[in-house]
């Protein structure tokens, strides 16, 4: 068993309140969820209404697999264009 685990730290602009934040933060993960049918959850900065770090997770039986979807994620996020991706980095963890 592969894991993917990836964090992804976003600036956003367009957010003028928690309620702003958190409407956009809540649709990315929605659509990463549906569309990639991987894990996601806002992780960290919750009380910050300009920044969030989303936290996402896949599971798979090849690591080129679990890779190749935490890079679609990626740029996925990248290209939303509601917020601005600073920074991320990636995992892949193998267990036996």
């Amino acid at each position: 068993m592969v894991i993917g685990a990836c964090r992804i730290f976003l600036s956003i602009d367009e957010a003028f309140s928690l309620k702003d934040k958190r409407h956009i933060v809540k649709s990315i993960v929605e659509r990463i969820k549906s569309r990639f049918n991987a894990s996601a959850a806002e992780v960290d900065l919750n009380d910050k209404w300009k920044n969030a770090v989303i936290g996402i997770a896949c599971v798979s039986n090849d690591s080129g697999h679990a890779d190749s979807m935490i890079n679609s994620i990626v740029n996925f996020v990248e290209n939303d264009g509601r917020a601005v991706l600073v920074d991320y980095t990636t995992e892949i963890i193998h267990m036996e």
